[in-house]
């Protein structure tokens, strides 16, 4: 029985799977088993995985186009290892990482994985940059970052322990492992670059609506046994009649009869989770768009025109919502603003979850800048995100979507909107258009109208 079981995954990775392959024939540790899984291939994977069946260490076994996850349990079940460790068939090891990781669990005990660096190469093979991790438990005690879904090294026992692979997602294999594992056990990673990560166009990780829709679910899933301690959760919905682009942006229409805070009640209204449906305005007027909606959670909360200023803190008016309302302490407020109409309801439940599943005081969504920002010094402009070669995931800039924000009441009651801890996540590209401008607005009108005619 070997210590380490080594699986090897290709669906159409005939190009790669050989050098994949090859990179576990080199390791310095010695005391390993492979499973090469062919999951329903077109191409000549067969051929490739046949030029090492003569090899006793090495297990070939073909599935039925099951996907990634059926094939991870496939896995589970043939491997012997203690340990085991996945490598997608278009990446490889480095010739140490058996070895480096497999001392880790080795000298500690209650580690459940173990995950290295890994190195960025493009589809013919050149390195281009190097993704570090900050020390998890150490200098990171927010684990909304998981480790990557592949060459973790993980205690067969506990992925027994856990169930397995979800099967039911599609994608995001290791955000949901990490929010499994990472609630009931202690993890680790080493900071050393041990394996080479290939990024190319048939990379599942470019699938991004699946990614985005299999992230949901499994956050949703991991926060469900804490939700109890937030005693009841408030989406608010702010308007005003002055200060923005135009007076009563509130009453534009996207369509005939559909206006902007027609559309940020209904994704409220879509969702199960809110104990109540604040509207609050310093004109009354708004309450004839609520009366269309007979839903007993939906409220009116009038705010006087000082609070509606730009200058004046939001938390001010969240303050004597709280207070009008008798928010309990425990509960939970998500301002959703009528100036974003694309975000998704679905969208809005994530930053919920997001903040319950890392315990924090407030989350945002966000998205990730990847065009250059820069700031002036004595010299000139000095690059906030240049591409180094090595980055770590404290490197990356993220700009605020500005269409929801979650926070506790506890803060708001300390005058606080965000307070000690916030957590982001990430929303989709197409959901993060904020109307500050009139061709923002009118943009949006098209886009809706494009967007409707599309169903």
């Amino acid at each position: 029985m070997s210590k380490v079981t080594v699986y090897i995954v290709s669906h159409n990775y005939g190009n790669y799977v050989q050098e994949a392959i090859e990179s576990v024939l080199r390791q310095t540790f010695e005391d390993w088993e492979l499973l090469l899984i062919n999951d329903n291939s077109s191409d000549n994977t067969d051929e490739v995985f046949n030029l090492y069946k003569s090899d006793k260490r090495i297990s070939i076994y073909k599935t039925e186009g099951i996907g990634l996850p059926g094939v991870c349990n496939f896995a589970l079940k043939k491997a012997n290892g203690k340990y085991i460790i996945r490598l997608d068939g278009d990446d490889f090891f480095d010739e140490n990482i058996l070895l480096v990781l497999t001392h880790n669990l080795d000298n500690n005990k209650s580690n459940a994985l173990v995950f290295p660096d890994y190195y960025l190469i493009d589809s013919k093979g050149g390195v281009f940059a190097q993704e570090q991790r900050e020390k998890v438990f150490q200098s990171n005690h927010v684990f909304d970052v998981p480790a990557h879904g592949a060459c973790t090294l993980i205690r067969k026992k506990v992925l027994i322990e856990i169930g397995g692979y979800r099967t039911d997602l599609g994608a995001q294999d290791g955000f949901d492992l990490w929010t499994r594992i990472i609630s009931n056990y202690k993890c680790s990673n080493v900071n050393l670059p041990l394996f080479y990560y290939r990024r190319h166009g048939a990379n599942l990780t470019e699938k991004h609506h699946h990614i985005f829709n299999a992230r949901r679910e499994i956050k949703k899933d991991a926060s469900i046994s804490k939700m109890e301690k937030y005693k009841s959760i408030t989406a608010i919905i702010p308007c005003r009649e002055s200060y923005d682009i135009i007076p009563n942006l509130w009453k534009e229409e996207l369509d005939e009869g559909l206006t902007l805070l027609d559309v940020a009640i209904q994704n409220c209204i879509n969702s199960k989770l809110f104990d109540k449906i604040v509207v609050t305005s310093d004109n009354k007027d708004v309450t004839t768009v609520m009366d269309k909606y007979h839903d007993k959670r939906l409220k009116f909360v009038y705010r006087e025109s000082k609070l509606t200023i730009r200058s004046k803190p939001i938390s001010e008016t969240l303050f004597l919502i709280v207070n009008q309302e008798k928010i309990e302490d425990s509960g939970l407020l998500i301002l959703v603003f009528l100036q974003s109409p694309f975000i998704n309801y679905k969208s809005i439940e994530e930053g919920i979850y997001s903040l319950v599943l890392n315990d924090a005081d407030s989350a945002f969504a966000v998205e990730e800048i990847s065009k250059g920002l820069y700031k002036r010094d004595s010299h000139g402009l000095v690059p906030l995100n240049s591409k180094h070669l090595i980055r770590t995931d404290f490197d990356i800039i993220y700009g605020d979507s500005r269409n929801t924000v979650v926070t506790t009441v506890k803060n708001i009651n300390k005058g606080s909107l965000l307070g000690a801890k916030t957590v982001n996540y990430i929303t989709p590209q197409r959901e993060n258009l904020f109307i500050q401008t009139k061709f923002d607005l009118d943009f949006s009108k098209y886009k809706y109208l494009l967007d409707k005619n599309d169903k």
